[in-house]
């Protein structure tokens, strides 16, 4: 049988979602207590991967288990796991759909503040320009949904069988007092570091390094820009991931505004 697993967690302690030797990942920490828990090896299949201290307030997994357990593996699970790793969910489905490969939509939000905050540093990263131009941001990320070669903004363009992605919906948002930002980006498919770096270019145009017409340019000619690189990665989260036969809300709370002045507003 075939299941889906409805997970979050946060990236800070872990080099990443995918198994790497002698280094701690998400994949083998939730294999390795799998494998305890049901006393065989199992090996799960993630919908994507996220990189060094990237955080996930939504993914799932795939895994099949073919005998049946007599026993709360939701609760067991749970109890075994470090308090960084959440399972929300465990999903039987019919047939072979692939967490990876059958994934339609994914949306992505980057977090940044632009004041030391002891409470927000390992959620949110931080750039000390309280100054950024967020009406020039907006510009920027206006354009994104109409590009689909990203050839100009990923680590490695040429290791790609292709770099087109079809980009639904970019928006900039900020909190009321303009001392927290959020950018957020859906796509079928993103490329390597493609949202930190174009997120590093956004903070570029706000303060006034970078013009909007420069930025486009690069979309427009599927060049690489001279400097590219990306922003830190405690700010970037997998925030929800769709499937044809399976939408649901996310689960993860995380940089939680706790008062009305801190809500969310689009620029």
């Amino acid at each position: 049988m075939r299941y889906f697993v409805h997970i979050s967690y946060k990236g800070t302690r872990y080099f990443g979602w995918q198994y790497q030797p002698d280094k701690s990942s998400v994949q083998e920490v939730l294999e390795t207590t799998l494998s305890k828990i049901l006393k065989r090896p199992i090996i799960i299949y993630g919908c994507g991967r996220t990189d060094a201290g990237v955080h996930a307030s939504q993914y799932f997994f795939h895994i099949d288990i073919e005998e049946e357990w007599d026993f709360d593996l939701f609760f067991r699970w749970n109890r075994i796991l470090p308090d960084d790793i959440a399972i929300f969910d465990i999903i039987p489905v019919d047939g072979k759909p692939h967490a990876r490969f059958d994934a339609v939509l994914r949306t992505y939000d980057y977090f940044l503040h632009t004041y030391k905050d002891a409470f927000l540093s390992e959620s949110s990263a931080l750039y000390l320009l309280p100054d950024l131009n967020l009406s020039e941001m907006k510009r920027a990320v206006d354009l994104l949904p109409k590009y689909n070669d990203y050839s100009a903004y990923c680590k490695s363009p040429d290791k790609n069988e292709h770099n087109i992605c079809n980009v639904s919906s970019a928006l900039l948002f900020t909190n009321y007092s303009g001392s927290r930002i959020r950018f957020q980006i859906s796509s079928n498919r993103f490329l390597g570091r493609m949202i930190r770096i174009l997120t590093r270019k956004l903070i570029e145009i706000g303060s006034g390094t970078l013009s909007v017409d420069e930025f486009e340019s690069h979309l427009i000619s599927k060049k690489t820009p001279v400097l590219i690189l990306p922003a830190h990665p405690q700010g970037l989260y997998l925030s929800k991931v769709t499937y044809p036969f399976l939408d649901l809300p996310a689960k993860g709370d995380y940089v939680a505004d706790t008062t009305t002045e801190n809500l969310w507003k689009e620029v």
